[in-house]
Formats: structure tokens, C-alpha cells, sequence
């Protein structure tokens, strides 16, 4: 039999609402679980658009006590989102790609119900990907934390102006800076917007965290690899539209005096990945590394 419904006895699924194809493979998914002894769960945002009968819903924020694994069809963004949800009550994720590059979506649609059969059976590799919660300090003593996998940026909103930060660094001052923004990333997060800005890829084995400026006024700012250990202090000195965003998902508005605390979060996110996954061979395929632009365009027009 290749699912074990005792190793993982609840699976629950969540799409990226709004998917105009998400119906057909949902209902494949659910299927396929539950011909095979899952108690499926559909996350509630997913039930309300695309409606499947006969099987049972949760919030979000209910999924980690209802579910022993959630599957996510979708894209990166779904999965950092329900990550942030279930990472607190120790529930694995496996992605399904149906956005574009997919870094932690790792599994094609077309293969899905092959790859998941093995991984439910216990054939697959498990990675715990540092998160991080970001406290925002208001210079009035009030206090909001939020959690992210990908990374926590402070920027400058649209007044189009730069912003003035002071950086600490365990509680000692290391540098103040005038830029864009500053981008405090996990390794997972060392494929986003970080690598955009000119970050370090890091292997998601390394205990690191990366800070990199965005569009510094002086070119000797220069992306900083620290110990996941390390707490790091953002404090607006200047800059009164700036904003922090955790993840790109939650924003909160900061003024000047305001500090962004920004720490390794007590739980990992466990992702689960088919047998022979290689981290190089992902990035390989999805940054067509050592691709010509012959063959690049060969496989788009395919």
C-alpha cells in the first residue's frame, strides 16, 4: 500500500484562493488521500472557493491542532503563510507547485499523486528551516511581534525619500546606514527578495541569518552572514513613512524612534521533500544555472 494513513492520519490541504485551476487537482489530492486512509481537511479559505463536499474544514490558524501534515497547492507564498500557522505546533509541510518557481513547492502537479505515495508511506527527506519573529518596539513602549520564514525588511514607503537606521547587533551598535531598506533574511529567504538586492544564497544547513541593504547611500554597505543566534536591532532614526514586512505578507507602519527586534523564532518549519531531493539540483533548474540562452529559450517556447 503506498500511503500509511497511521504515520500521517490527518492531511490537510490548502490552495492559494483565487486559483482559477485549483478545482481539478484539489479534488485529485483529496482523493488520492483519501483512498489511501487520510482523514482530509480542508482549509477553510480553500473550501469557501473552490467547495468540496464530504470532507472536513479548519481556519488557518486551527490547522496545526487538526492536522498531522498539510499539503499546499500553490505557490511559495502559500506555503510561507500557512508555515508561519503550523511551524508552532511542529506539523510538516509538503508543497505541490502550481505558481512559477516554486523553491519550496518542490513537487510538479503532473506527478503528484506518484512523488506523494512514497513521502506518505515515510520515503522522504525532512529539512527544519530557521524562522524568525520580528518584535516591533513603538517608541511609546507598545509591543507587536510577527513571525516569518522568509525575511523581515524595513523600508521606505512611498514618499520616495531614504531611510535612516541605526543596526545593533546582540546590543552593540555595529553601523547606521541611509537606504532604501534593509533586508534581515533566513536561509530560505536567501532566494528572495534578498538575492535580489545582492544577498548571499545560503544553504538552508547553515545556522545563518543574512542583513542586506537595499539601495545604500554608501557603497561600503555590503551584505553582513550572521549567526541565527544573533538578535538584531533596527532603530529608525529617519524616515517618517517607513514600514516593516514580514514575509511581504504582514506590514506594519513605522515612525521615527520605533525599533524592529528581530530574533530566531523558537520553531522551525519542517518541510518534507521527495526521496533524492538535492537543495543544488532546485537551484540549479530554477535559476538555469549553466543554461544557455539557446536552450532557455528552447524550454519556454516548449
Amino acid at each position: 500500500m503506498p500511503g500509511s494513513p497511521a504515520r500521517f492520519p490527518r492531511v490537510a490541504i490548502v490552495g492559494r484562493p483565487g486559483t482559477p485551476d485549483l478545482a481539478a487537482p484539489l479534488a485529485r489530492l483529496a482523493g488520492f488521500l483519501s483512498s489511501h486512509g487520510h482523514a482530509v481537511v480542508l482549509e477553510a479559505d480553500t473550501a469557501r472557493h473552490t467547495p468540496l463536499p464530504g470532507h472536513a474544514t479548519a481556519e488557518a490558524d486551527a490547522l496545526g491542532s487538526r492536522a498531522d501534515l498539510a499539503i499546499v497547492l500553490g505557490g511559495d507564498g502559500t506555503m510561507l503563510s500557512i508555515a508561519r500557522r503550523v511551524a508552532p505546533h511542529d506539523v510538516p509541510l509538503i508543497g505541490v507547485n502550481q505558481g512559477r518557481l516554486g523553491f519550496l513547492t518542490d513537487i510538479p502537479l503532473a506527478a503528484m499523486e506518484e512523488t506523494l505515495g512514497p513521502m506518505l508511506a515515510g520515503r522522504y527527506v525532512e529539512e527544519r528551516r530557521t524562522m524568525l519573529v520580528a518584535t516591533v518596539v513603538r517608541a511609546a513602549g507598545r509591543e507587536e511581534a510577527e513571525p516569518a520564514l522568509n525575511d523581515v525588511v524595513v523600508n521606505r514607503g512611498g514618499g520616495g525619500s531614504m531611510i535612516e537606521c541605526a543596526v545593533e547587533i546582540d546590543g552593540r551598535f555595529a553601523y547606521a546606514m541611509r537606504a532604501d531598506g534593509i533586508i534581515v533574511s533566513t536561509p530560505t529567504g536567501s532566494t528572495a527578495y534578498a538575492l535580489s538586492a545582492g544577498g548571499p544564497i545560503l544553504d538552508p544547513r547553515i545556522a545563518a541569518i543574512s542583513l542586506v541593504p537595499v539601495a545604500p547611500h554608501a557603497l561600503t554597505h555590503r551584505p553582513v552572514a550572521l549567526s541565527d543566534t544573533a538578535t538584531v536591532t533596527i532603530a529608525v532614526l529617519r524616515g517618517t513613512d517607513a514600514t516593516v514586512h514580514c514575509d511581504g505578507h504582514a506590514h506594519y507602519p513605522l515612525t521615527e524612534g520605533d525599533r524592529v527586534v528581530i530574533r530566531r523564532a523558537p520553531h522551525p518549519a519542517r518541510l518534507l521533500h521527495p526521496e533524492g531531493y538535492d537543495y543544488f539540483a532546485m537551484l540549479r533548474e530554477k535559476l538555469h544555472w549553466s543554461e544557455t540562452p539557446e536552450r532557455l529559450k528552447e524550454r519556454r517556447g516548449a
